[in-house]
This record gives C-alpha cells, sequence and structure tokens, in this order.
C-alpha cells in the first residue's frame, strides 16, 4: 500500500519516529500554576518529583485542532490513533481537525481511530495497523479491520498510588492514605465504552502482578504481542515479562518507561499492560 502517515497522541508513551513515519502529538498536564508538554523534552524524574510535593488538582489538555493539523500536514494518507474518547476530548479534537484537512485538501483521505484506551494499548493498535498497510488491504476497507482488530486488544494496569485520583476528587484522602500505608494496589482495566474501571484490589505488588496475570488469561491471551509500560518501576516489569514467557516462549515482551500523561495518572510504581490476545 502506497505510503501513510501513522499519528498518535503522547497517552501512548511513544516518541515520534520519523524512520517509520510516525509522529506523536503531545498533551498538556498542568498544576501548581505550571504546564508540562508531554514531548521528548519533559523530564520525567523531575516532573514526578514536582508532582509528589503537589497538593492541588491538576489537569489534562488534549491537543489542539491546529496541533493535529499540523501532524497532517502535507499527507495525502493518514491514520490517526487517539487516547479513548471516555476520558478526554482528544478524539474529538482529531476528528475535527480530520475534517478541516479533507475540505482543504479534497483528495486526502484521513481516518481516526477512538483506542477506548489508553497507554501501550495505543502502541499494539499502531503496530497492527503498520502490518495491515503493509499487506493488500484497501485504504478503504482498513477501518473496519481495525474496528475487528481492536476487539482483541486489551489494557490492564496496576496503581500503587491513589494521591493524583484523590487530589482530582475520584477517590476519597482518607482511602488513599490508608491504601498507601498497608500497601493496597489498585488493580483496573479499560472497559469496551473506554473508561478506565477498578476490577479488584490487592495488597502487596507479588499480589497485585498474580492478579493482573489472571485476568490477562481471562481476557482470552494466548501469546499476542505484550507491551508493559512502568513509572520508575522496571523491576516488577520484568518480573511480569517473565512470567509471561515462562507460559509464552516465543511472545513478544517489549518493557518501556511512562512518559508524562500516564505517569500523571498511574504515578510511580503503577505499571500498564497492553496485549494482543
Amino acid at each position: 500500500m502506497e505510503n501513510i502517515k501513522l499519528i498518535i497522541d503522547s497517552s501512548s508513551n511513544m516518541k515520534s519516529d520519523p524512520d517509520h513515519n510516525v509522529e506523536v502529538v503531545p498533551l498538556t498536564i498542568s498544576f501548581c500554576g505550571k504546564d508540562y508538554i508531554d514531548d521528548q523534552n519533559l523530564n520525567i524524574r523531575e516532573f514526578l518529583n514536582d508532582m509528589n510535593q503537589n497538593q492541588v488538582a491538576g489537569k489534562t489538555t488534549c491537543p489542539s485542532i491546529q496541533a493535529w493539523l499540523n501532524a497532517l500536514e502535507g499527507t495525502e494518507k493518514a491514520i490517526i490513533i487517539t487516547m479513548t474518547s471516555g476520558m478526554s476530548g482528544t478524539f474529538s479534537s482529531a476528528l475535527q481537525a480530520k475534517t478541516m484537512y479533507e475540505e482543504k485538501h479534497p483528495t486526502s483521505q484521513i481516518i481516526v481511530v477512538d483506542s477506548r484506551s489508553a497507554g501501550p494499548e495505543l502502541t499494539i493498535v499502531l503496530h497492527g495497523i503498520e502490518k495491515m498497510i503493509q499487506g493488500d488491504i484497501r485504504f478503504v476497507d482498513l477501518e473496519e479491520v481495525i474496528a475487528k482488530f481492536r476487539m482483541r486488544t486489551h489494557l490492564l494496569f496496576i496503581l500503587q498510588s491513589l494521591h493524583n485520583l484523590s487530589l482530582n476528587g475520584r477517590v476519597s484522602p482518607v482511602a488513599a492514605k490508608v491504601a498507601g500505608l498497608l500497601k493496597i494496589n489498585l488493580i483496573g482495566t479499560a472497559s469496551k465504552e473506554g473508561k478506565l474501571e477498578p476490577l479488584t484490589k490487592a495488597r502487596g505488588m507479588k499480589k497485585a502482578m498474580r492478579e493482573l496475570l489472571k485476568y490477562m488469561k481471562d481476557d482470552n491471551y494466548h501469546g499476542g504481542e505484550v507491551i508493559i509500560d512502568h513509572c520508575e518501576n522496571e523491576k516488577d516489569a520484568e518480573i511480569i515479562k517473565d512470567k509471561i514467557l515462562a507460559e509464552y516462549p516465543d511472545a513478544q515482551v517489549t518493557i518501556r518507561p511512562m512518559r508524562g500523561l500516564c505517569s500523571f495518572y498511574a504515578e510511580e510504581g503503577g505499571i500498564m499492560v497492553g496485549f494482543h490476545e
């Protein structure tokens, strides 16, 4: 298939890769009167230090329509993959950019994919699309094929800290403090509706990782690609990788550090696992 640009937002924890025609459009995280642009220049260690000292609710801002238009500039065909529309206006702004770009460039064709997820699952979807466009699927058929592929991709996560969730009113400050003292971890998933939802709680990281691996099996995992993103917790990411490879030695399992947006929500110690069945 002819050259197709792939554009994805920074919730994917990816970096732009011009050699593979992939561009990452950053979101912005704001707290304590300071804006942090989630691009390759963001120092994650400094960002986490600032975040740990913060005691007020923060916010995230989706890319502007202009940011998407800048990424589209000069392309005839492009596929945009965004974080879930259930938690962000990112999909909506990308959709508006698509409409404006196609009006200005009538021969262009743009697909916008709502991942209904965040983090590594977006990259799993992007890798699936890369394989599709290397084959003989027509561009007009790609949207339907991508939708079917997405039905077999999943996200699970472990949160060791509920500090930011408490600041933003998602859990009570008392519950967050108790969870920290008792080392209670939250295991959750991205629902098919695109909401990040809790599944269960586990005391201690060992039990939390066992629960996560159990939920992978419940999601019909049978050796597909896995991406494990971590927030300053490579040790536990390696343990999860080893457990997966012990059962599925031929599985492709990648470990990556989280970027800003996912670090803001997952916090230090957090793990996100995206996978294809």
